[in-house]
């Protein structure tokens, strides 16, 4: 158990992050009290089923009132409204927060509507997985993954040390960039990877082959894991592309061009250049494995039968 690092602490969205940390919350006691917003009626009774706080109300504006953090688990294109809808009952001195895949899109929209008296940390957890909702969340998903800060140049020094605490107790690891940098980097190894699978995905629904047997029988030959990313909420990645655009529409055209060389590869019998591509890929994976990002176990480490039981 942890000990209560915040009295109250008010959430607003509770799918898959949200009430991830909502669990987490309640599992390691960081708070006394939790209230839950979620816009979804039905999102907000299924919240309180779960028992994922202590207070629930459909008001972003009421929940956050009295709360010593206040963390936004919502599509990026929503945050600058909810921020517009907080500030006039965010309590002097509160920390203000969010877990956006997007970050300078994310301090446009909300930047301007917060108060003086509050600290505004933006931030991202680098963890999920394809489900959403709050049924979708569990104990324990933050847990060796990376929490990446992109403070403004005035943040105050106590309230992200504060900040930082909380997740340390979720288990993240911790690191700073700016916005600009955490952009570029996130539209490589997360932005870039989704839209190549929603593409590849998409590719075979128009082509018809995806509702042939054949093709879902034979697909752990790769297209299985190419739909698990692609199974991932559209809201959530719609917003994303929006609001990222020009980082990914940068690393779109590194990757087209290298998608071009390939092909010629290909095209022409160039096996030595297929080769030495495919060795320096594979060391990538093996470089992810050490740094502790996943595990080298068989189905790309994931426990089938584990998972079935």
């Amino acid at each position: 158990m942890g000990s209560v690092l915040f009295d109250r602490i008010a959430l607003i969205g509770i799918g898959l992050i949200g009430s991830s940390i909502a669990r987490d919350i309640k599992d390691a006691g960081l708070a006394r009290d939790v209230v839950i917003s979620t816009r979804s009626p039905e999102t907000l009774k299924r919240a309180e089923e779960l028992e994922l706080g202590t207070a629930y109300t459909i008001s972003a504006a009421e929940a956050v009132r009295d709360a010593d953090l206040v963390i936004i688990s919502v599509p990026v294109g929503a945050s600058g409204s909810v921020a517009e809808q907080i500030a006039p009952n965010l309590k002097p001195g509160a920390i203000v927060t969010d877990v956006g895949s997007t970050k300078a899109s994310v301090i446009a929209q909300m930047a301007p509507h917060m108060p003086d008296s509050v600290h505004f940390i933006p931030g991202h957890p680098l963890a999920g997985t394809e489900k959403s909702g709050p049924d979708a969340g569990f104990s324990g998903l933050f847990r060796d993954r990376w929490c990446i800060f992109t403070p403004l140049a005035d943040t105050d020094p106590d309230a992200l040390a504060r900040l930082k605490a909380f997740w340390e107790q979720l288990g993240s690891r911790i690191d700073e960039m700016d916005a600009e940098h955490h952009d570029k980097v996130l539209a490589i190894v997360s932005h870039l990877p989704h839209i190549i699978a929603y593409n590849i995905v998409g590719t075979a629904d128009d082509l018809g082959t995806v509702t042939e047997s054949e093709v879902i029988k034979y697909s752990a030959s790769g297209f299985r894991d190419f739909t698990r990313l692609a199974a991932s909420d559209p809201t959530m990645w719609r917003d994303v592309c929006l609001h990222n655009k020009d980082a990914i529409l940068e690393m779109l055209a590194r990757f087209s061009e290298d998608l071009a060389y390939l092909q010629r590869a290909i095209r022409w019998g160039e096996g030595d250049k297929l080769f030495e591509l495919f060795t320096r890929t594979r060391a990538i994976r093996r470089s992810i494995v050490e740094a502790g990002q996943d595990v080298d176990a068989p189905d790309f480490g994931r426990h089938t039968l584990d998972a079935k039981k």
